[in-house]
């Protein structure tokens, strides 16, 4: 039954209508911004000008064919995947084993866990820095896959402990009643259950990740520069339509992804 079902009264439908009028404006204002990149990224001019001056493919192919845009690409396809996969790993086994046990200071310890996302990321990226130099873990592909991860990980965290908040533990006690053991208890039952908070945190940790530029910019050297420190190198020094066409073809790349996650949460409901 819909919303407006159950609104009988005027009023009451009224303002479910000024609500979803509400909505759509406020929508509508955020992705204005994003929305105006598009037609910037297809202008043949030498700046970010409105309107566009004329239409031309020239900053896509400048992008496509760029040593440092295609660098900064791999970089970025290589750092957000493998820090995402550690966050998704480590955040799931927290979130479970913290739903498990029951001891003093649990709370303290889900606080410290969360930690990252409350802290400045500039804090983290300058603690980070000094921490990892002397270790040789400065400008490195390691040093920044573990920081992405360690900022990524309280999403999974917190996404995964909603999800078991309804999850019903007697399926576990059945599952060690029939002789699986722990290990094929959460392979088998518990981790289908919960798979959509980790999908969810995952999704959250990769953006967390692809999108850094902060933590980027004071543990990435020369070689490890990734998409979002390259963008800003740009805006930095030189402004020109090329900004725009990265930003469309990320906008592109981060719609296709959360139509593909949506189309395979739809596949496993039905």
């Amino acid at each position: 039954m819909s919303p407006t079902s159950l609104a009988t009264h005027p009023l009451e439908r009224a303002g479910l209508r000024a609500v979803r009028a509400l909505c759509v404006a406020l929508l509508a204002f955020l992705l204005a911004p994003v929305l105006v990149l598009v037609p910037l990224s297809f202008s043949d001019g030498s700046f970010l000008t409105w309107p566009v001056p004329g239409w031309s493919l020239r900053w896509y192919d400048d992008v496509l064919h760029s040593d440092a845009w295609l660098r900064a690409a791999r970089n970025s396809f290589i750092v957000a995947p493998a820090a995402t996969l550690i966050a998704t790993v480590l955040g799931t086994l927290a979130a479970v084993g913290l739903a498990r046990a029951d001891f003093i200071g649990r709370g303290l310890l889900t606080s410290l866990l969360i930690a990252p996302m409350v802290v400045p990321v500039i804090v983290v990226g300058l603690a980070t820095a000094l921490a990892f130099a002397p270790i040789g873990l400065g400008d490195s592909f390691t040093g920044l896959i573990l920081v992405h991860a360690a900022l990524g990980a309280p999403f999974v965290l917190t996404t995964v402990t909603a999800t078991l908040d309804g999850f019903d533990r007697n399926l576990i006690r059945a599952s060690a009643s029939l002789g699986a053991d722990p290990w094929a208890t959460f392979r088998r039952v518990t981790l289908p259950l919960i798979a959509p908070g980790v999908v969810s945190g995952a999704l959250f940790a990769f953006a967390t990740s692809f999108d850094d530029v902060v933590v980027t910019l004071f543990l990435a050297g020369p070689t490890q520069v990734t998409l979002p420190r390259q963008m800003f190198t740009g805006i930095r020094e030189n402004i020109t339509p090329a900004i725009a066409a990265v930003a469309t073809l990320l906008v592109g790349f981060t719609t296709a992804s959360m139509l593909a996650l949506e189309w395979l949460r739809g596949r496993r409901e039905r």
